[in-house]
Order: structure tokens, then C-alpha cells, then sequence
């Protein structure tokens, strides 16, 4: 059975000379670091294959990041080794979202279409740019940014991965 993972933290950096990283944060909840004895770290640029299982030793609040601690990772250069990689829980322990919101990675890969059922593009990345999310939808050959909010994103089916948008006059146009 292959387990599918979310990521919650992407490791920006080494942090003080005893094997910490300094962590940018990509949960709605910081604070699921505290419960956490183990993680997944996975690189996205094919340095690495597979996940790797790390125990965490000690996590830490440090000017909006998180450092991490990891067992075995003891030196600066343990801790630049992991630098770029993707911090991961199992899918399974993705904490519960209230009704109407949805998990980044969810979107990922959804079709776009207008209600008159205009097929625009497929959702590319979800940019969260100060607590405003954008979906970056591509499609014939154009690059949209469309706002993940309910009056224009008025039906997201995630089991269909579908999205029906309702966008303002001009949304489209924007960047031609």
C-alpha cells in the first residue's frame, strides 16, 4: 500500500552549528510540530528518490520558522545536506480543515472552467501571497491568476477535481 504524503514545512537552510535547519512553515497550524516524533524529508528536483524517515529531537519557534533538530543530523554539513527538501506527514494525519476550505495540494491539478462550462486551464500552484490565495491556472497557451475565494471559485469539487469559477468582468483579461 503506497501512503501518500502532504508536505507541511520546506527547509530553507542550516541554522547554528549543531545540525539544526531553519524551516518555512507551510501549515495553517504551527503548532503540529510540537506532537510530531518523526518526519518524511523528500527533495523535488531529483537529488533524492525517496522519502526519507527522520526523528525529530527538538522543534523551535525562531522569527516565524520553525528549527528543526533532527536525531543523527549533528554538524553543519549533516544539516546543508537536507537543505531544499520538503518536510512531510502521511496524508493520513493532514488535521481536519473546516467545511469549504481546501488543502493546496487538493487543487493542484484541478480542471478550470467558467459556468457556462468554458474550459480555461488546469490549476498549476496555489500562491498564498499575505493571506491571499491565487490559483495559477494554465491553459491555451495562457497563464491565469484567479482568486481562491467563494464568490468566484463558486463550486470546487475536489473528488472530481473540478472548478467552476464565476469570474468578475476583466479577471480574464488581465496580462494579454
Amino acid at each position: 500500500m503506497d501512503t501518500s504524503f502532504i508536505a507541511i514545512a520546506r527547509i530553507a537552510r542550516t541554522r547554528g552549528n549543531r545540525g539544526e535547519v531553519l524551516a518555512d512553515i507551510y501549515t495553517d497550524n504551527p503548532d503540529r510540530f510540537d506532537d510530531l516524533g518523526e518526519v518524511w524529508l523528500e527533495f523535488d528536483d531529483g537529488r533524492r528518490q525517496a522519502r526519507t524517515r527522520k526523528k525529530l529531537e527538538d522543534v523551535w519557534d525562531h522569527k516565524g520558522r520553525k528549527v528543526l533538530k533532527f536525531e543523527g543530523v549533528d554538524t553543519i554539513s549533516d544539516a546543508e545536506a537536507w537543505a531544499g527538501c520538503w518536510v512531510m506527514v502521511p496524508a493520513d494525519q493532514a488535521m481536519e480543515l473546516p467545511e469549504g476550505t481546501y488543502f493546496n495540494h487538493d487543487l493542484v491539478g484541478c480542471a478550470v472552467s467558467g459556468i457556462d462550462g468554458t474550459p480555461i486551464g488546469t490549476v498549476s500552484e496555489v500562491l498564498d501571497i499575505a493571506d491571499n490565495a491565487q490559483l495559477v491556472v494554465r491553459g491555451g497557451g495562457r497563464e491565469y491568476l484567479i482568486p481562491a475565494v467563494k464568490n468566484i471559485c463558486v463550486e470546487v469539487s475536489i473528488p472530481d477535481k473540478r472548478i467552476l469559477i464565476d469570474p468578475p468582468e476583466g479577471l480574464m483579461d488581465l496580462g494579454k
